[in-house]
């Protein structure tokens, strides 16, 4: 398949030199996005489609009327749905990445996170596949950890996305795994991240609230590691040899707390409400680690990394559409 494409020349003519638009032929590379509707398979979705992708998006509850409506549950939809696009990549966003919600609902968790990953690698054979991982198969108590250290998740969601690594590299050696940490970015509501559903506290500053002091995170804008996901296609169009576990993560540390109090400087807001918790109360649900810092060097070495963007710019990208005197303009950009 093959797409237009416009290439500026110059036509001489005697006495006469002119600026002319042709249409020329490209090769049209196509990617399928899986949980293109979540926070980060949409700029996943937006990077590829911005770059000269031909881009298919797959969701479900959420899909219409931009993407495609497919229960990946379903092996025929799926397998009907790369038959018709025949993709040159696949990049696997979907996934239940909520660890108190795969405690609860942990058949739902194994039949997105593992299963629907197993058969997508077998049926994504002589196709690109990134599969979307995360730092919580590390256990945090010894970081930071590189791409050949031995994993030790703690909770069933590190767990099952484990597992889920294991079933894409058995059926699909040629897959490249892709683990990042705690994600923000561009969101339909405050809720969408671990990070920005913050936002609501450091805005209300009116009553005082602990938040957490005492876990390390990383957090990583979307858009950069959507970056970095279409770096490593357009490189594997080109080298055969780019697979298997990679690390991308921002570079900034910080407790829940302190992105809050981040959030508070960014928008020039007070913080002094904001209180540490430096101890994790009881029943705080699924075990996390203290600190899985992500050791990015392979990404690197292959000049396959971006520079990540500071927290607070991004952060102000991403969440002044939410300040209390602008939320009309949500209707606008989300």
């Amino acid at each position: 398949m093959r797409a237009a494409d416009k290439e500026c020349k110059i036509r001489f003519t005697p006495g006469h030199a002119e600026l002319v638009q042709e249409n020329v032929d490209v090769p049209s590379r196509r990617v399928l996005v899986t949980g293109a509707t979540g926070l980060l398979g949409r700029a996943v979705y937006k990077e590829f489609q911005n770059n000269a992708w031909d881009g298919l998006g797959c969701g479900y509850s959420r899909a219409r009327p931009r993407f495609l409506r497919c229960n990946l549950l379903d092996e025929e939809a799926l397998r009907g749905v790369i038959q018709d696009f025949q993709p040159h990549v696949i990049v696997h966003c979907a996934a239940e990445r909520r660890p108190d919600v795969v405690e609860r609902h942990t058949e739902a968790a194994l039949n997105l996170n593992v299963h629907v990953s197993a058969t997508l690698a077998k049926e994504a054979a002589g196709i690109f596949l990134i599969y979307i991982s995360t730092d919580y198969v590390f256990d945090g108590r010894n970081p930071p950890y590189g791409e050949n250290d031995a994993p030790n998740p703690l909770n069933l969601y590190g767990k099952t996305k484990l597992e889920g690594e294991r079933e894409v590299l058995r059926h699909n050696p040629e897959a490249a795994i892709l683990r990042v940490p705690i994600l923000f970015g561009e969101v339909e509501r405050v809720e969408e991240s671990a990070v920005s559903v913050l936002w609501d506290l450091v805005q209300e500053g009116s009553d005082s609230c602990t938040i957490d002091h005492c876990q390390q995170r990383f957090p990583t804008y979307t858009s950069d590691v959507a970056r970095v996901c279409r770096l490593m296609a357009e490189r594997r169009l080109q080298d055969s040899s780019l697979r298997g576990i990679f690390h991308f993560s921002g570079k900034e540390q910080m407790t829940k707390y302190e992105m809050a109090c981040a959030m508070a400087d960014a928008f020039n807001l007070p913080s002094s409400h904001l209180i540490p918790l430096t101890e994790q109360p009881a029943g705080a649900g699924a075990q996390r680690p203290h600190n899985a810092q992500l050791e990015c060097s392979r990404l690197v070495l292959l000049g396959l990394s971006v520079e990540p963007t500071p927290f607070k710019a991004a952060i102000r990208d991403s969440l002044w559409p939410f300040l209390q005197d602008r939320r009309w303009r949500q209707t606008v950009f989300h």
